[in-house]
């Protein structure tokens, strides 16, 4: 019981960290640029995002850009797209097969698939956060690094976002699930090693008293 409590504690955490993982994957503001103007037309508030730019008037228009070149985007954000979205189909994939894994589950087979496959939902929702955890941090890197050189000027300077945010805490929440998934099938694993079953412990046993059986009745 104590282990399927945990499978299912699992499943609600990695089921947070996929809708994390779609949402900062789609959030515009990965860096934000606050500057306000004198003017009241000039723009207050602008967003940089992987797919999209937008920024925010104070007049309470709202625009966004999206960006159709792929080529002409820093490295950051060619590799910060292709890792999101594996992330996002490693944790759906890893959700689906961890729920046919899981022992509150009628799905799967007997115990030992069902272990083998809720251990290889695990493994697929650790990478998930993996591949969410290098993105998110090369980018945040890369915005420290632009903030603190000082040849950039104050107006070009940039924060992290929310969705950066976003990103490393779904991308803890799917490493936490899919290492509870692996941990609960490893122990079940090893209980049914260190424990045998009396048919494994007696088997040399019960061919020796049947062999002896066989003997007197010759006698």
């Amino acid at each position: 019981m104590a282990s399927a409590g945990l499978q299912f504690f699992a499943f609600i955490l990695a089921l947070m960290g996929v809708f994390g993982a779609i949402t900062a994957t789609l959030l515009p503001n990965w860096k934000v640029n606050a500057d306000v103007g004198s003017n009241i037309i000039t723009a207050i508030t602008q967003m940089q995002g992987l797919w999209m730019d937008c920024t925010w008037y104070s007049t309470g228009m709202f625009s966004c850009t999206l960006k159709y070149s792929v080529l002409s985007l820093p490295v950051y954000i060619q590799a910060a797209r292709t890792t999101m979205v594996l992330s996002c189909i490693l944790s759906a994939f890893g959700i689906c097969i961890s729920t046919v894994g899981m022992k509150c589950t009628k799905l799967g087979g007997d115990r030992d698939t069902k272990s083998y496959t809720s251990s290889a939902g695990g493994v697929c929702l650790i990478l998930a956060g993996i591949f969410e955890l290098v993105p998110t941090s090369w980018y945040t890197r890369e915005i420290i690094s632009n903030f603190m050189d000082p040849t950039v000027p104050e107006s070009s300077k940039n924060e992290p976002g929310g969705a950066v945010y976003t990103g490393f805490i779904s991308a803890g929440l799917l490493f936490i699930a899919g290492v509870i998934f692996c941990t609960t099938c490893s122990k079940k694993q090893q209980g049914a090693w260190i424990y045998p079953t009396k048919q494994q412990q007696f088997p040399a046993t019960q061919q020796e008293n049947n062999a002896g059986y066989n003997l007197k009745d010759y006698v």
